[in-house]
Parts: C-alpha cells; structure tokens; sequence
C-alpha cells in the first residue's frame, strides 16, 4: 500500500484539472451544459493535454490548473470517518441560489465521502478549508470555504459569534436562478421579507435601486451595498410587464433564529 501511495503522489503533477465554458448555441449544451469540469493527463513537455473528447466538446474558453493536492476528511456516523482525495481546481469566486457568494472560494476534485462541515487539508495535514457542499456537474467536486475567513475574525468569531465591525448586510428570502431571460425568482421562503412584500416565483429581476444587473454577482453585489433595515427597490418583469417592489432587508441570522 505504501508504494501505491507513493507512485500516486509522484504521478500526481502529471494530473490536471480543466474548467471549461461551452458556448449556449453548441448542440452539446443540451445535454452536457455550457460549463464543464474534467481531468487531464500531460503527455508531453510542450504542455499537451490528454482527456475525453465530451470535457472539451464546443469549448472556446479552456483553463487548465495542475492543482494542489488536497483531503477531506468527514464524518459519515458517529463512529466512521472517511477521506477523499483530490486538488484543489478552482481559487475564484462562487455565488448560489440561497443569496450566497464567496468571492474566493476553494473547488475540488476530492468528492466529500461524509457529512459536510470536515475539514479540507493540504498534504502537510494543514487546514485550508471547511468543506461544505458537493457540487455534482459531469465531473464531481466539492466547495470548501477558505480558512482564512475564520482565522482573520477569529476573535470576535469566537467571542461574539459575528465580526463585530462587519455591517449586517440586506436579506430577503428568495432563490434567483440566472436563466436566458434573466435572472429568475425561482422561489421565495414563507414569510421572509420578498415573500410579504410581494414578490412572486417567476418575477424576472431587471435591476436593484435603478442599477441594472445582469448576473447573480452583480445582483448580489447590489444588495449588499444596504444593510439589512434598509429598503430597496426591486425593478422586475412580470406577466410582460415591469414594476417595482420595494423589500426591506432582513438580518438572516435574526430570521431564523
């Protein structure tokens, strides 16, 4: 096993990782998506990669990354603990539906084998991360939330449980999903802030206090620049028409306390 192991490490920097964008007219889209993740082999000094042809189908924007090697270790019972093994194939940014962003966060290849919440570490066994979800595309990862975001707060984390100088920013309970038309109310939580002002499943979100947005990060950035008590004004597209709804932001936390 020791020699397995060892062969493993030495093959290890001739292992990479691919990230690449597939325009949304290619007929591959359909079916494989317009963002893909993949393993490649360097076959050659030049830096020629080997992979399978679906990876790499229709892609005009290919980054390849020979990642750090890294473990989750993980719960999966009160008794059993697992490890999975990877690199780390992605240090940018990362925004979800729940009104989540990072704007580093750390992508790998190790497939969480447990519970999340483990700890993600590099193969001195220093902690990098703490895993939190996998993210299943054609090639399985997982999201680790950098250290670093404990480790500079760790005071006041510990102590209040919050960065004290950190404004609470906006929360009002919806799940917007980017979409051909733009970005689309996919649903809303009962009773949070969007749900009680009137925002509907469906609404299509045009900008945010007269500034236009395009994206989720841009959506989100917007948001974020109020705290939560303070009002703002969702232009959106319904039923062809487009209105305004004014939501006055929540603190998440207080919400679900």
């Amino acid at each position: 096993m020791d020699a397995q192991i060892g062969l493993a490490r030495a093959l290890v920097p001739l292992t990479v990782a691919l990230h690449v964008r597939i325009p949304g007219d290619h007929p591959s889209v359909a079916t494989l998506g317009e963002e893909r993740m993949g393993s490649a082999t360097l076959v050659d000094s030049q830096g020629i990669l080997l992979t399978v042809n679906y990876v790499v189908m229709g892609g005009r924007e290919i980054v390849a990354t020979p990642g750090q090697e890294v473990f989750v270790l993980a719960s999966a019972g009160p008794t059993v603990r697992r490890v999975g093994g990877g690199v780390i194939t992605d240090l940018g940014p990362f925004d979800a539906y729940w009104e989540y962003m990072l704007e580093s966060a750390i992508q790998t290849s190790a497939f969480n084998p447990g519970f999340g919440g483990g700890p993600l570490f590099d193969i001195r066994g220093r902690m990098v991360g703490v895993t939190s979800l996998n993210l299943g595309r054609v090639g399985r990862f997982s999201l680790a939330i950098p250290i670093h975001l404990f480790t500079e707060h760790r005071d006041d984390l510990l102590r209040f449980g919050r960065v004290r100088d950190r404004v609470r920013r906006a929360w009002i309970g919806f799940y917007p999903q980017p979409a051909e038309s733009g970005i689309v109310v996919a649903g809303v939580v009962p009773e949070a802030p969007a749900s009680r002002c009137g925002i509907q499943e469906g609404d299509v979100i045009l900008a945010v206090n007269l500034r236009e947005v395009t994206s989720r990060q841009e959506l989100y950035q917007e948001m974020w620049r109020h705290a939560a008590g303070e009002p703002l004004r969702f232009s959106i597209l319904r039923d062809g028409r487009r209105t305004t709804i004014e939501v006055v932001g929540q603190d998440r936390a207080e919400f679900y306390r």
